[in-house]
């Protein structure tokens, strides 16, 4: 995968998802992980190479069965990406409008999807706030909806770029360990870039490594040694892990 005026940021490699599956990325800033995310559903297509998903092949090969992949592909940000005049129960809704035909989203959802956005709010435990503006949550909250959003689109799919990047440690832990618990009752599969070792080696099923554009490890949390984090980070002082 390149950039205008050459610069690679992925190197050719093959890598396959399974179902159901908690990946973490792991790397530093400029290893590839943003990208690699945004390939996955033709945000940054591939200069070279194909991406393939079950149930639609090969892509993009068709406008129609790239759109419902994307629909099916929730994206969970570090900035949240809420519009902050909204209510909480405004912006998880946006998670709907990809069911509806562009006309038909220029009107009031049916009643019965707001009964569903309440009930994702409910689930991140934020159905007290479903009426309050955007703007007036905290960073964690704020992100709780932005998971809330996530999950109104009914995804078989969740990429998470740096989500807990912005928050405290007690409120990453807390906002991780929700994605995880959601992701793992409702068997969706979620790949999730991140910073924190410690939050990594707790929660993932299996973490990727990224160095330069390249995939330098991939195997389970328990195989990761102090070596494995010099090879992704190529300095260990930096990211000695922290107690779980």
């Amino acid at each position: 995968m390149c950039y205008s005026g050459g610069v690679k940021a992925l190197c050719r490699t093959s890598i396959e998802f399974h179902p159901g599956s908690f990946t973490v990325l792991l790397g530093p800033s400029g290893a590839g992980k943003s990208t690699l995310l945004r390939c996955l559903n033709l945000l940054n297509c591939p200069t070279t190479g194909k991406v393939i998903v079950e149930g639609f092949g090969e892509l993009p090969g068709n406008r129609k069965l790239l759109r419902q992949h994307r629909c099916r592909t929730a994206m969970i940000f570090q900035q949240h990406q809420l519009i902050p005049r909204h209510s909480a129960l405004r912006n998880v809704l946006i998670g709907r409008v990809g069911e509806y035909g562009t006309l038909r989203s220029l009107f009031p959802l049916p009643k019965h999807e707001y009964e569903f956005a309440l009930d994702c709010l409910d689930r991140v435990q934020l159905l007290d706030k479903a009426l309050e503006r955007a703007d007036n949550l905290s960073g964690g909250q704020q992100q709780r909806v932005g998971i809330a959003r996530a999950l109104a689109q009914k995804p078989h799919l969740i990429l998470a770029d740096e989500p807990v990047a912005s928050l405290d440690p007690a409120t990453a832990d807390k906002v991780l360990a929700l994605i995880h618990r959601i992701i793992k009752e409702d068997h969706i599969t979620a790949i999730v870039s991140i910073h924190q070792v410690d939050l990594a080696l707790k929660y993932a099923d299996r973490i990727i490594g990224l160095s330069e554009g390249r995939i330098v490890f991939d195997d389970i949390p328990q195989s990761v040694s102090r070596a494995t984090l010099q090879s992704i980070y190529r300095a260990a002082e930096e990211v000695t892990p922290k107690a779980a």
